[in-house]
Parts: C-alpha cells; structure tokens; sequence
C-alpha cells in the first residue's frame, strides 16, 4: 500500500525547507552583527544600560588622577563629568549612571576598542597613527614639548635649550651640539614626545642618549637625582607631578619645541557618540563659567588660551 501524506504531514514537510531557511537568515543575521565593532552603537548601548563608562588613567594630575578618597578628579574628569551631565538632557536618561574605569597608559586604546570604556577621560595628542586605533573629540587643551633641567645645571645647558630657538640649526659640531653631547635625556616611553625625541637626535647628529621611563614622576626623579640631565614632556604633566619642594629644584622651560593638541579619545566609526561629546564640549567652551574651570586645573586663561578655545569650539 502507498502511503498518502495527510495534510498535516505536507505542511510540515513543506514548512521544513522554509523554516530551515529562516533559521540560516537568523545565522547570517547573527554573525554579522557579531561582526560589528563593539563601539558601532555606544548611544543605544548607553540608553539600554543606563550607564556611560568614562576611563581615566589614575596618575596624570592635573589632567585625571584618583584622590585620596578613590575618587577620579582633574581638568578632563570635570570636564567628562559636564559631557555626562549634557548627555542626562540630550538622550532624556535623568539616571544616567556615570561608571568611572581605571585604565592604563598601555591598555587605554585597547578598552576603548573592546567597549569597557566609553570615552577616555584622559587627553591623548591626536597623531594620524593613533587615528587608525581610536576617534577623537574636539580639542580640550593646547599643549606640546618642553624642556625639564635642575636648578643648578650648567649654564651652558640651560643657554641650548633656552626659551629662544637658536638663530642657526643645532648641527654636528656647533656650540650648543658639543654641549648636548652626551646628554641623557629621559622621556615617557609610549608617549608622542619618545619619537620626536629621537628623530632630532638623528637630524642633528648628536651622540646624546634617551631613556624611555615608565610615567613623567619616574622621569622626574631620576631628573632629581641626576640620573638624567633633561626631562622633555608636557609642561601641565610635569608640574602635577612634583610638589612644591620638588619644583623649587626643577625649571621648566618655556619655550615650547612642539605644539600639540590633546583630545578625548572614544571609539571609531560612532558618529553619533562622537556628536554628542563635541556637541557637549562646545556649549561647555561657550559657558560663562570655563574660563574659572580651566584656571582651577591648568593656570590662567590668558587670549592665547581664549583663542584657542573660540577656534575650536563647534557652531550649533
């Protein structure tokens, strides 16, 4: 006898295919969103979660370090702090929590990149390099390359490395290469200031040597303790880690050797985040109030410093 499918039996044979076929579109669907980068929706992921996760490195004063209550302060955290609080009103979340993440010189690109931290609350020099990893808001300061020596360092020293740039190139032979000769520099390894270090090194043919220290106190206390002659670095970095006794041994130089802007950095590819943290920052920079914020942290906001706000602040 042959068996007569009954019509239960045909719609489940012919629901088979077609349910085999949603279930390789669900696959496929499933694969590419696992495929997308773990920034591409850090808005809607903020919205669900009720939480915005702000990394700050716990030991670059003034910029961002813990206190002695555990809590993260300086000029970015406040001003992370302000984005957060814009960002309440913007996506409507009067709860929104703020997560604060510690993160490391080292490790700060790859969490943003892995989504544990949302922005980094620690300004990064913006480099073409650092653009292939990371995205970075509007400028948050002005800042660049100066020179570190001790109190009672040569004359000679301090007249090479002095607040004027010399008329003529510092080449292989001239008076102020024979007394950087054999000078040992130190710099924070990882930092934008290590490359350019060496590259002038090599420009100008001058035997002097760089360590590359862990962290700018490192540096400076080697810098104390004559185990260097030099410290180059960022002037706001240098002066938060030293206390007022260390910076009576120290100068700082004034001339500045480069000029760099420092940045927020957040995930690529996520204009939407990106918008509302530059949106955020600008109405900041147009506050009454910056002004006295930058002070607190950073010194006094002289017209250049005005200047460079107003240059970079965003027009609604």
């Amino acid at each position: 006898m042959q068996f007569e499918p009954t019509a239960s039996s045909r719609v489940r044979r012919t629901a088979s295919p077609l349910r085999r076929s949603l279930a390789l579109v669900a696959a496929v669907g499933f694969a590419l969103t696992a495929a997308l980068p773990v920034s591409a929706a850090t808005v809607d992921r903020i919205r669900e979660s009720g939480h915005i996760k702000l990394g700050y490195i716990a030991d670059a004063r003034p910029f961002s370090y813990r206190s002695g209550a555990g809590a993260p302060e300086g000029y970015a955290v406040a001003l992370c702090q302000r984005v957060a609080d814009q960002m309440k009103a913007q996506l409507a979340l009067p709860q929104l929590t703020v997560d604060w993440v510690p993160v490391t010189l080292d490790n700060r690109f790859s969490e943003i990149k892995q989504g544990n931290v949302d922005l980094l609350c620690t300004p990064t020099i913006v480099t073409l390099t650092r653009r292939q990893e990371v995205a970075f808001s509007i400028p948050i300061f002005a800042g660049g390359n100066r020179a570190v020596i001790r109190a009672d360092a040569p004359v000679a020293l301090r007249d090479a490395l002095g607040e004027t740039p010399p008329a003529h190139p510092v080449w292989r032979g001239s008076p102020a290469a024979k007394v950087l000769e054999g000078t040992t520099f130190a710099v924070v390894a990882g930092t934008t200031t290590q490359p350019w270090l060496e590259s002038r090194r090599a420009a100008f043919e001058v035997n002097a040597r760089i360590v590359p220290v862990p962290d700018y106190r490192a540096g400076l206390q080697q810098l104390l303790h004559s185990q260097v002659d030099v410290f180059f670095g960022e002037r706001s970095l240098v002066l938060g880690a030293l206390d007022a006794e260390e910076r009576a041994n120290l100068v700082v130089f004034d001339r500045l050797f480069t000029q760099e802007s420092g940045a927020l950095a957040l995930a690529r590819d996520d204009d939407d985040f990106r918008l509302l943290v530059d949106r955020a920052l600008s109405q900041l920079y147009a506050a009454n109030d910056f002004s006295a914020l930058y002070t607190q942290w950073l010194g006094p906001f002289d017209a250049s410093t005005r200047a460079f706000f107003q240059s970079n602040t965003l027009a609604q």
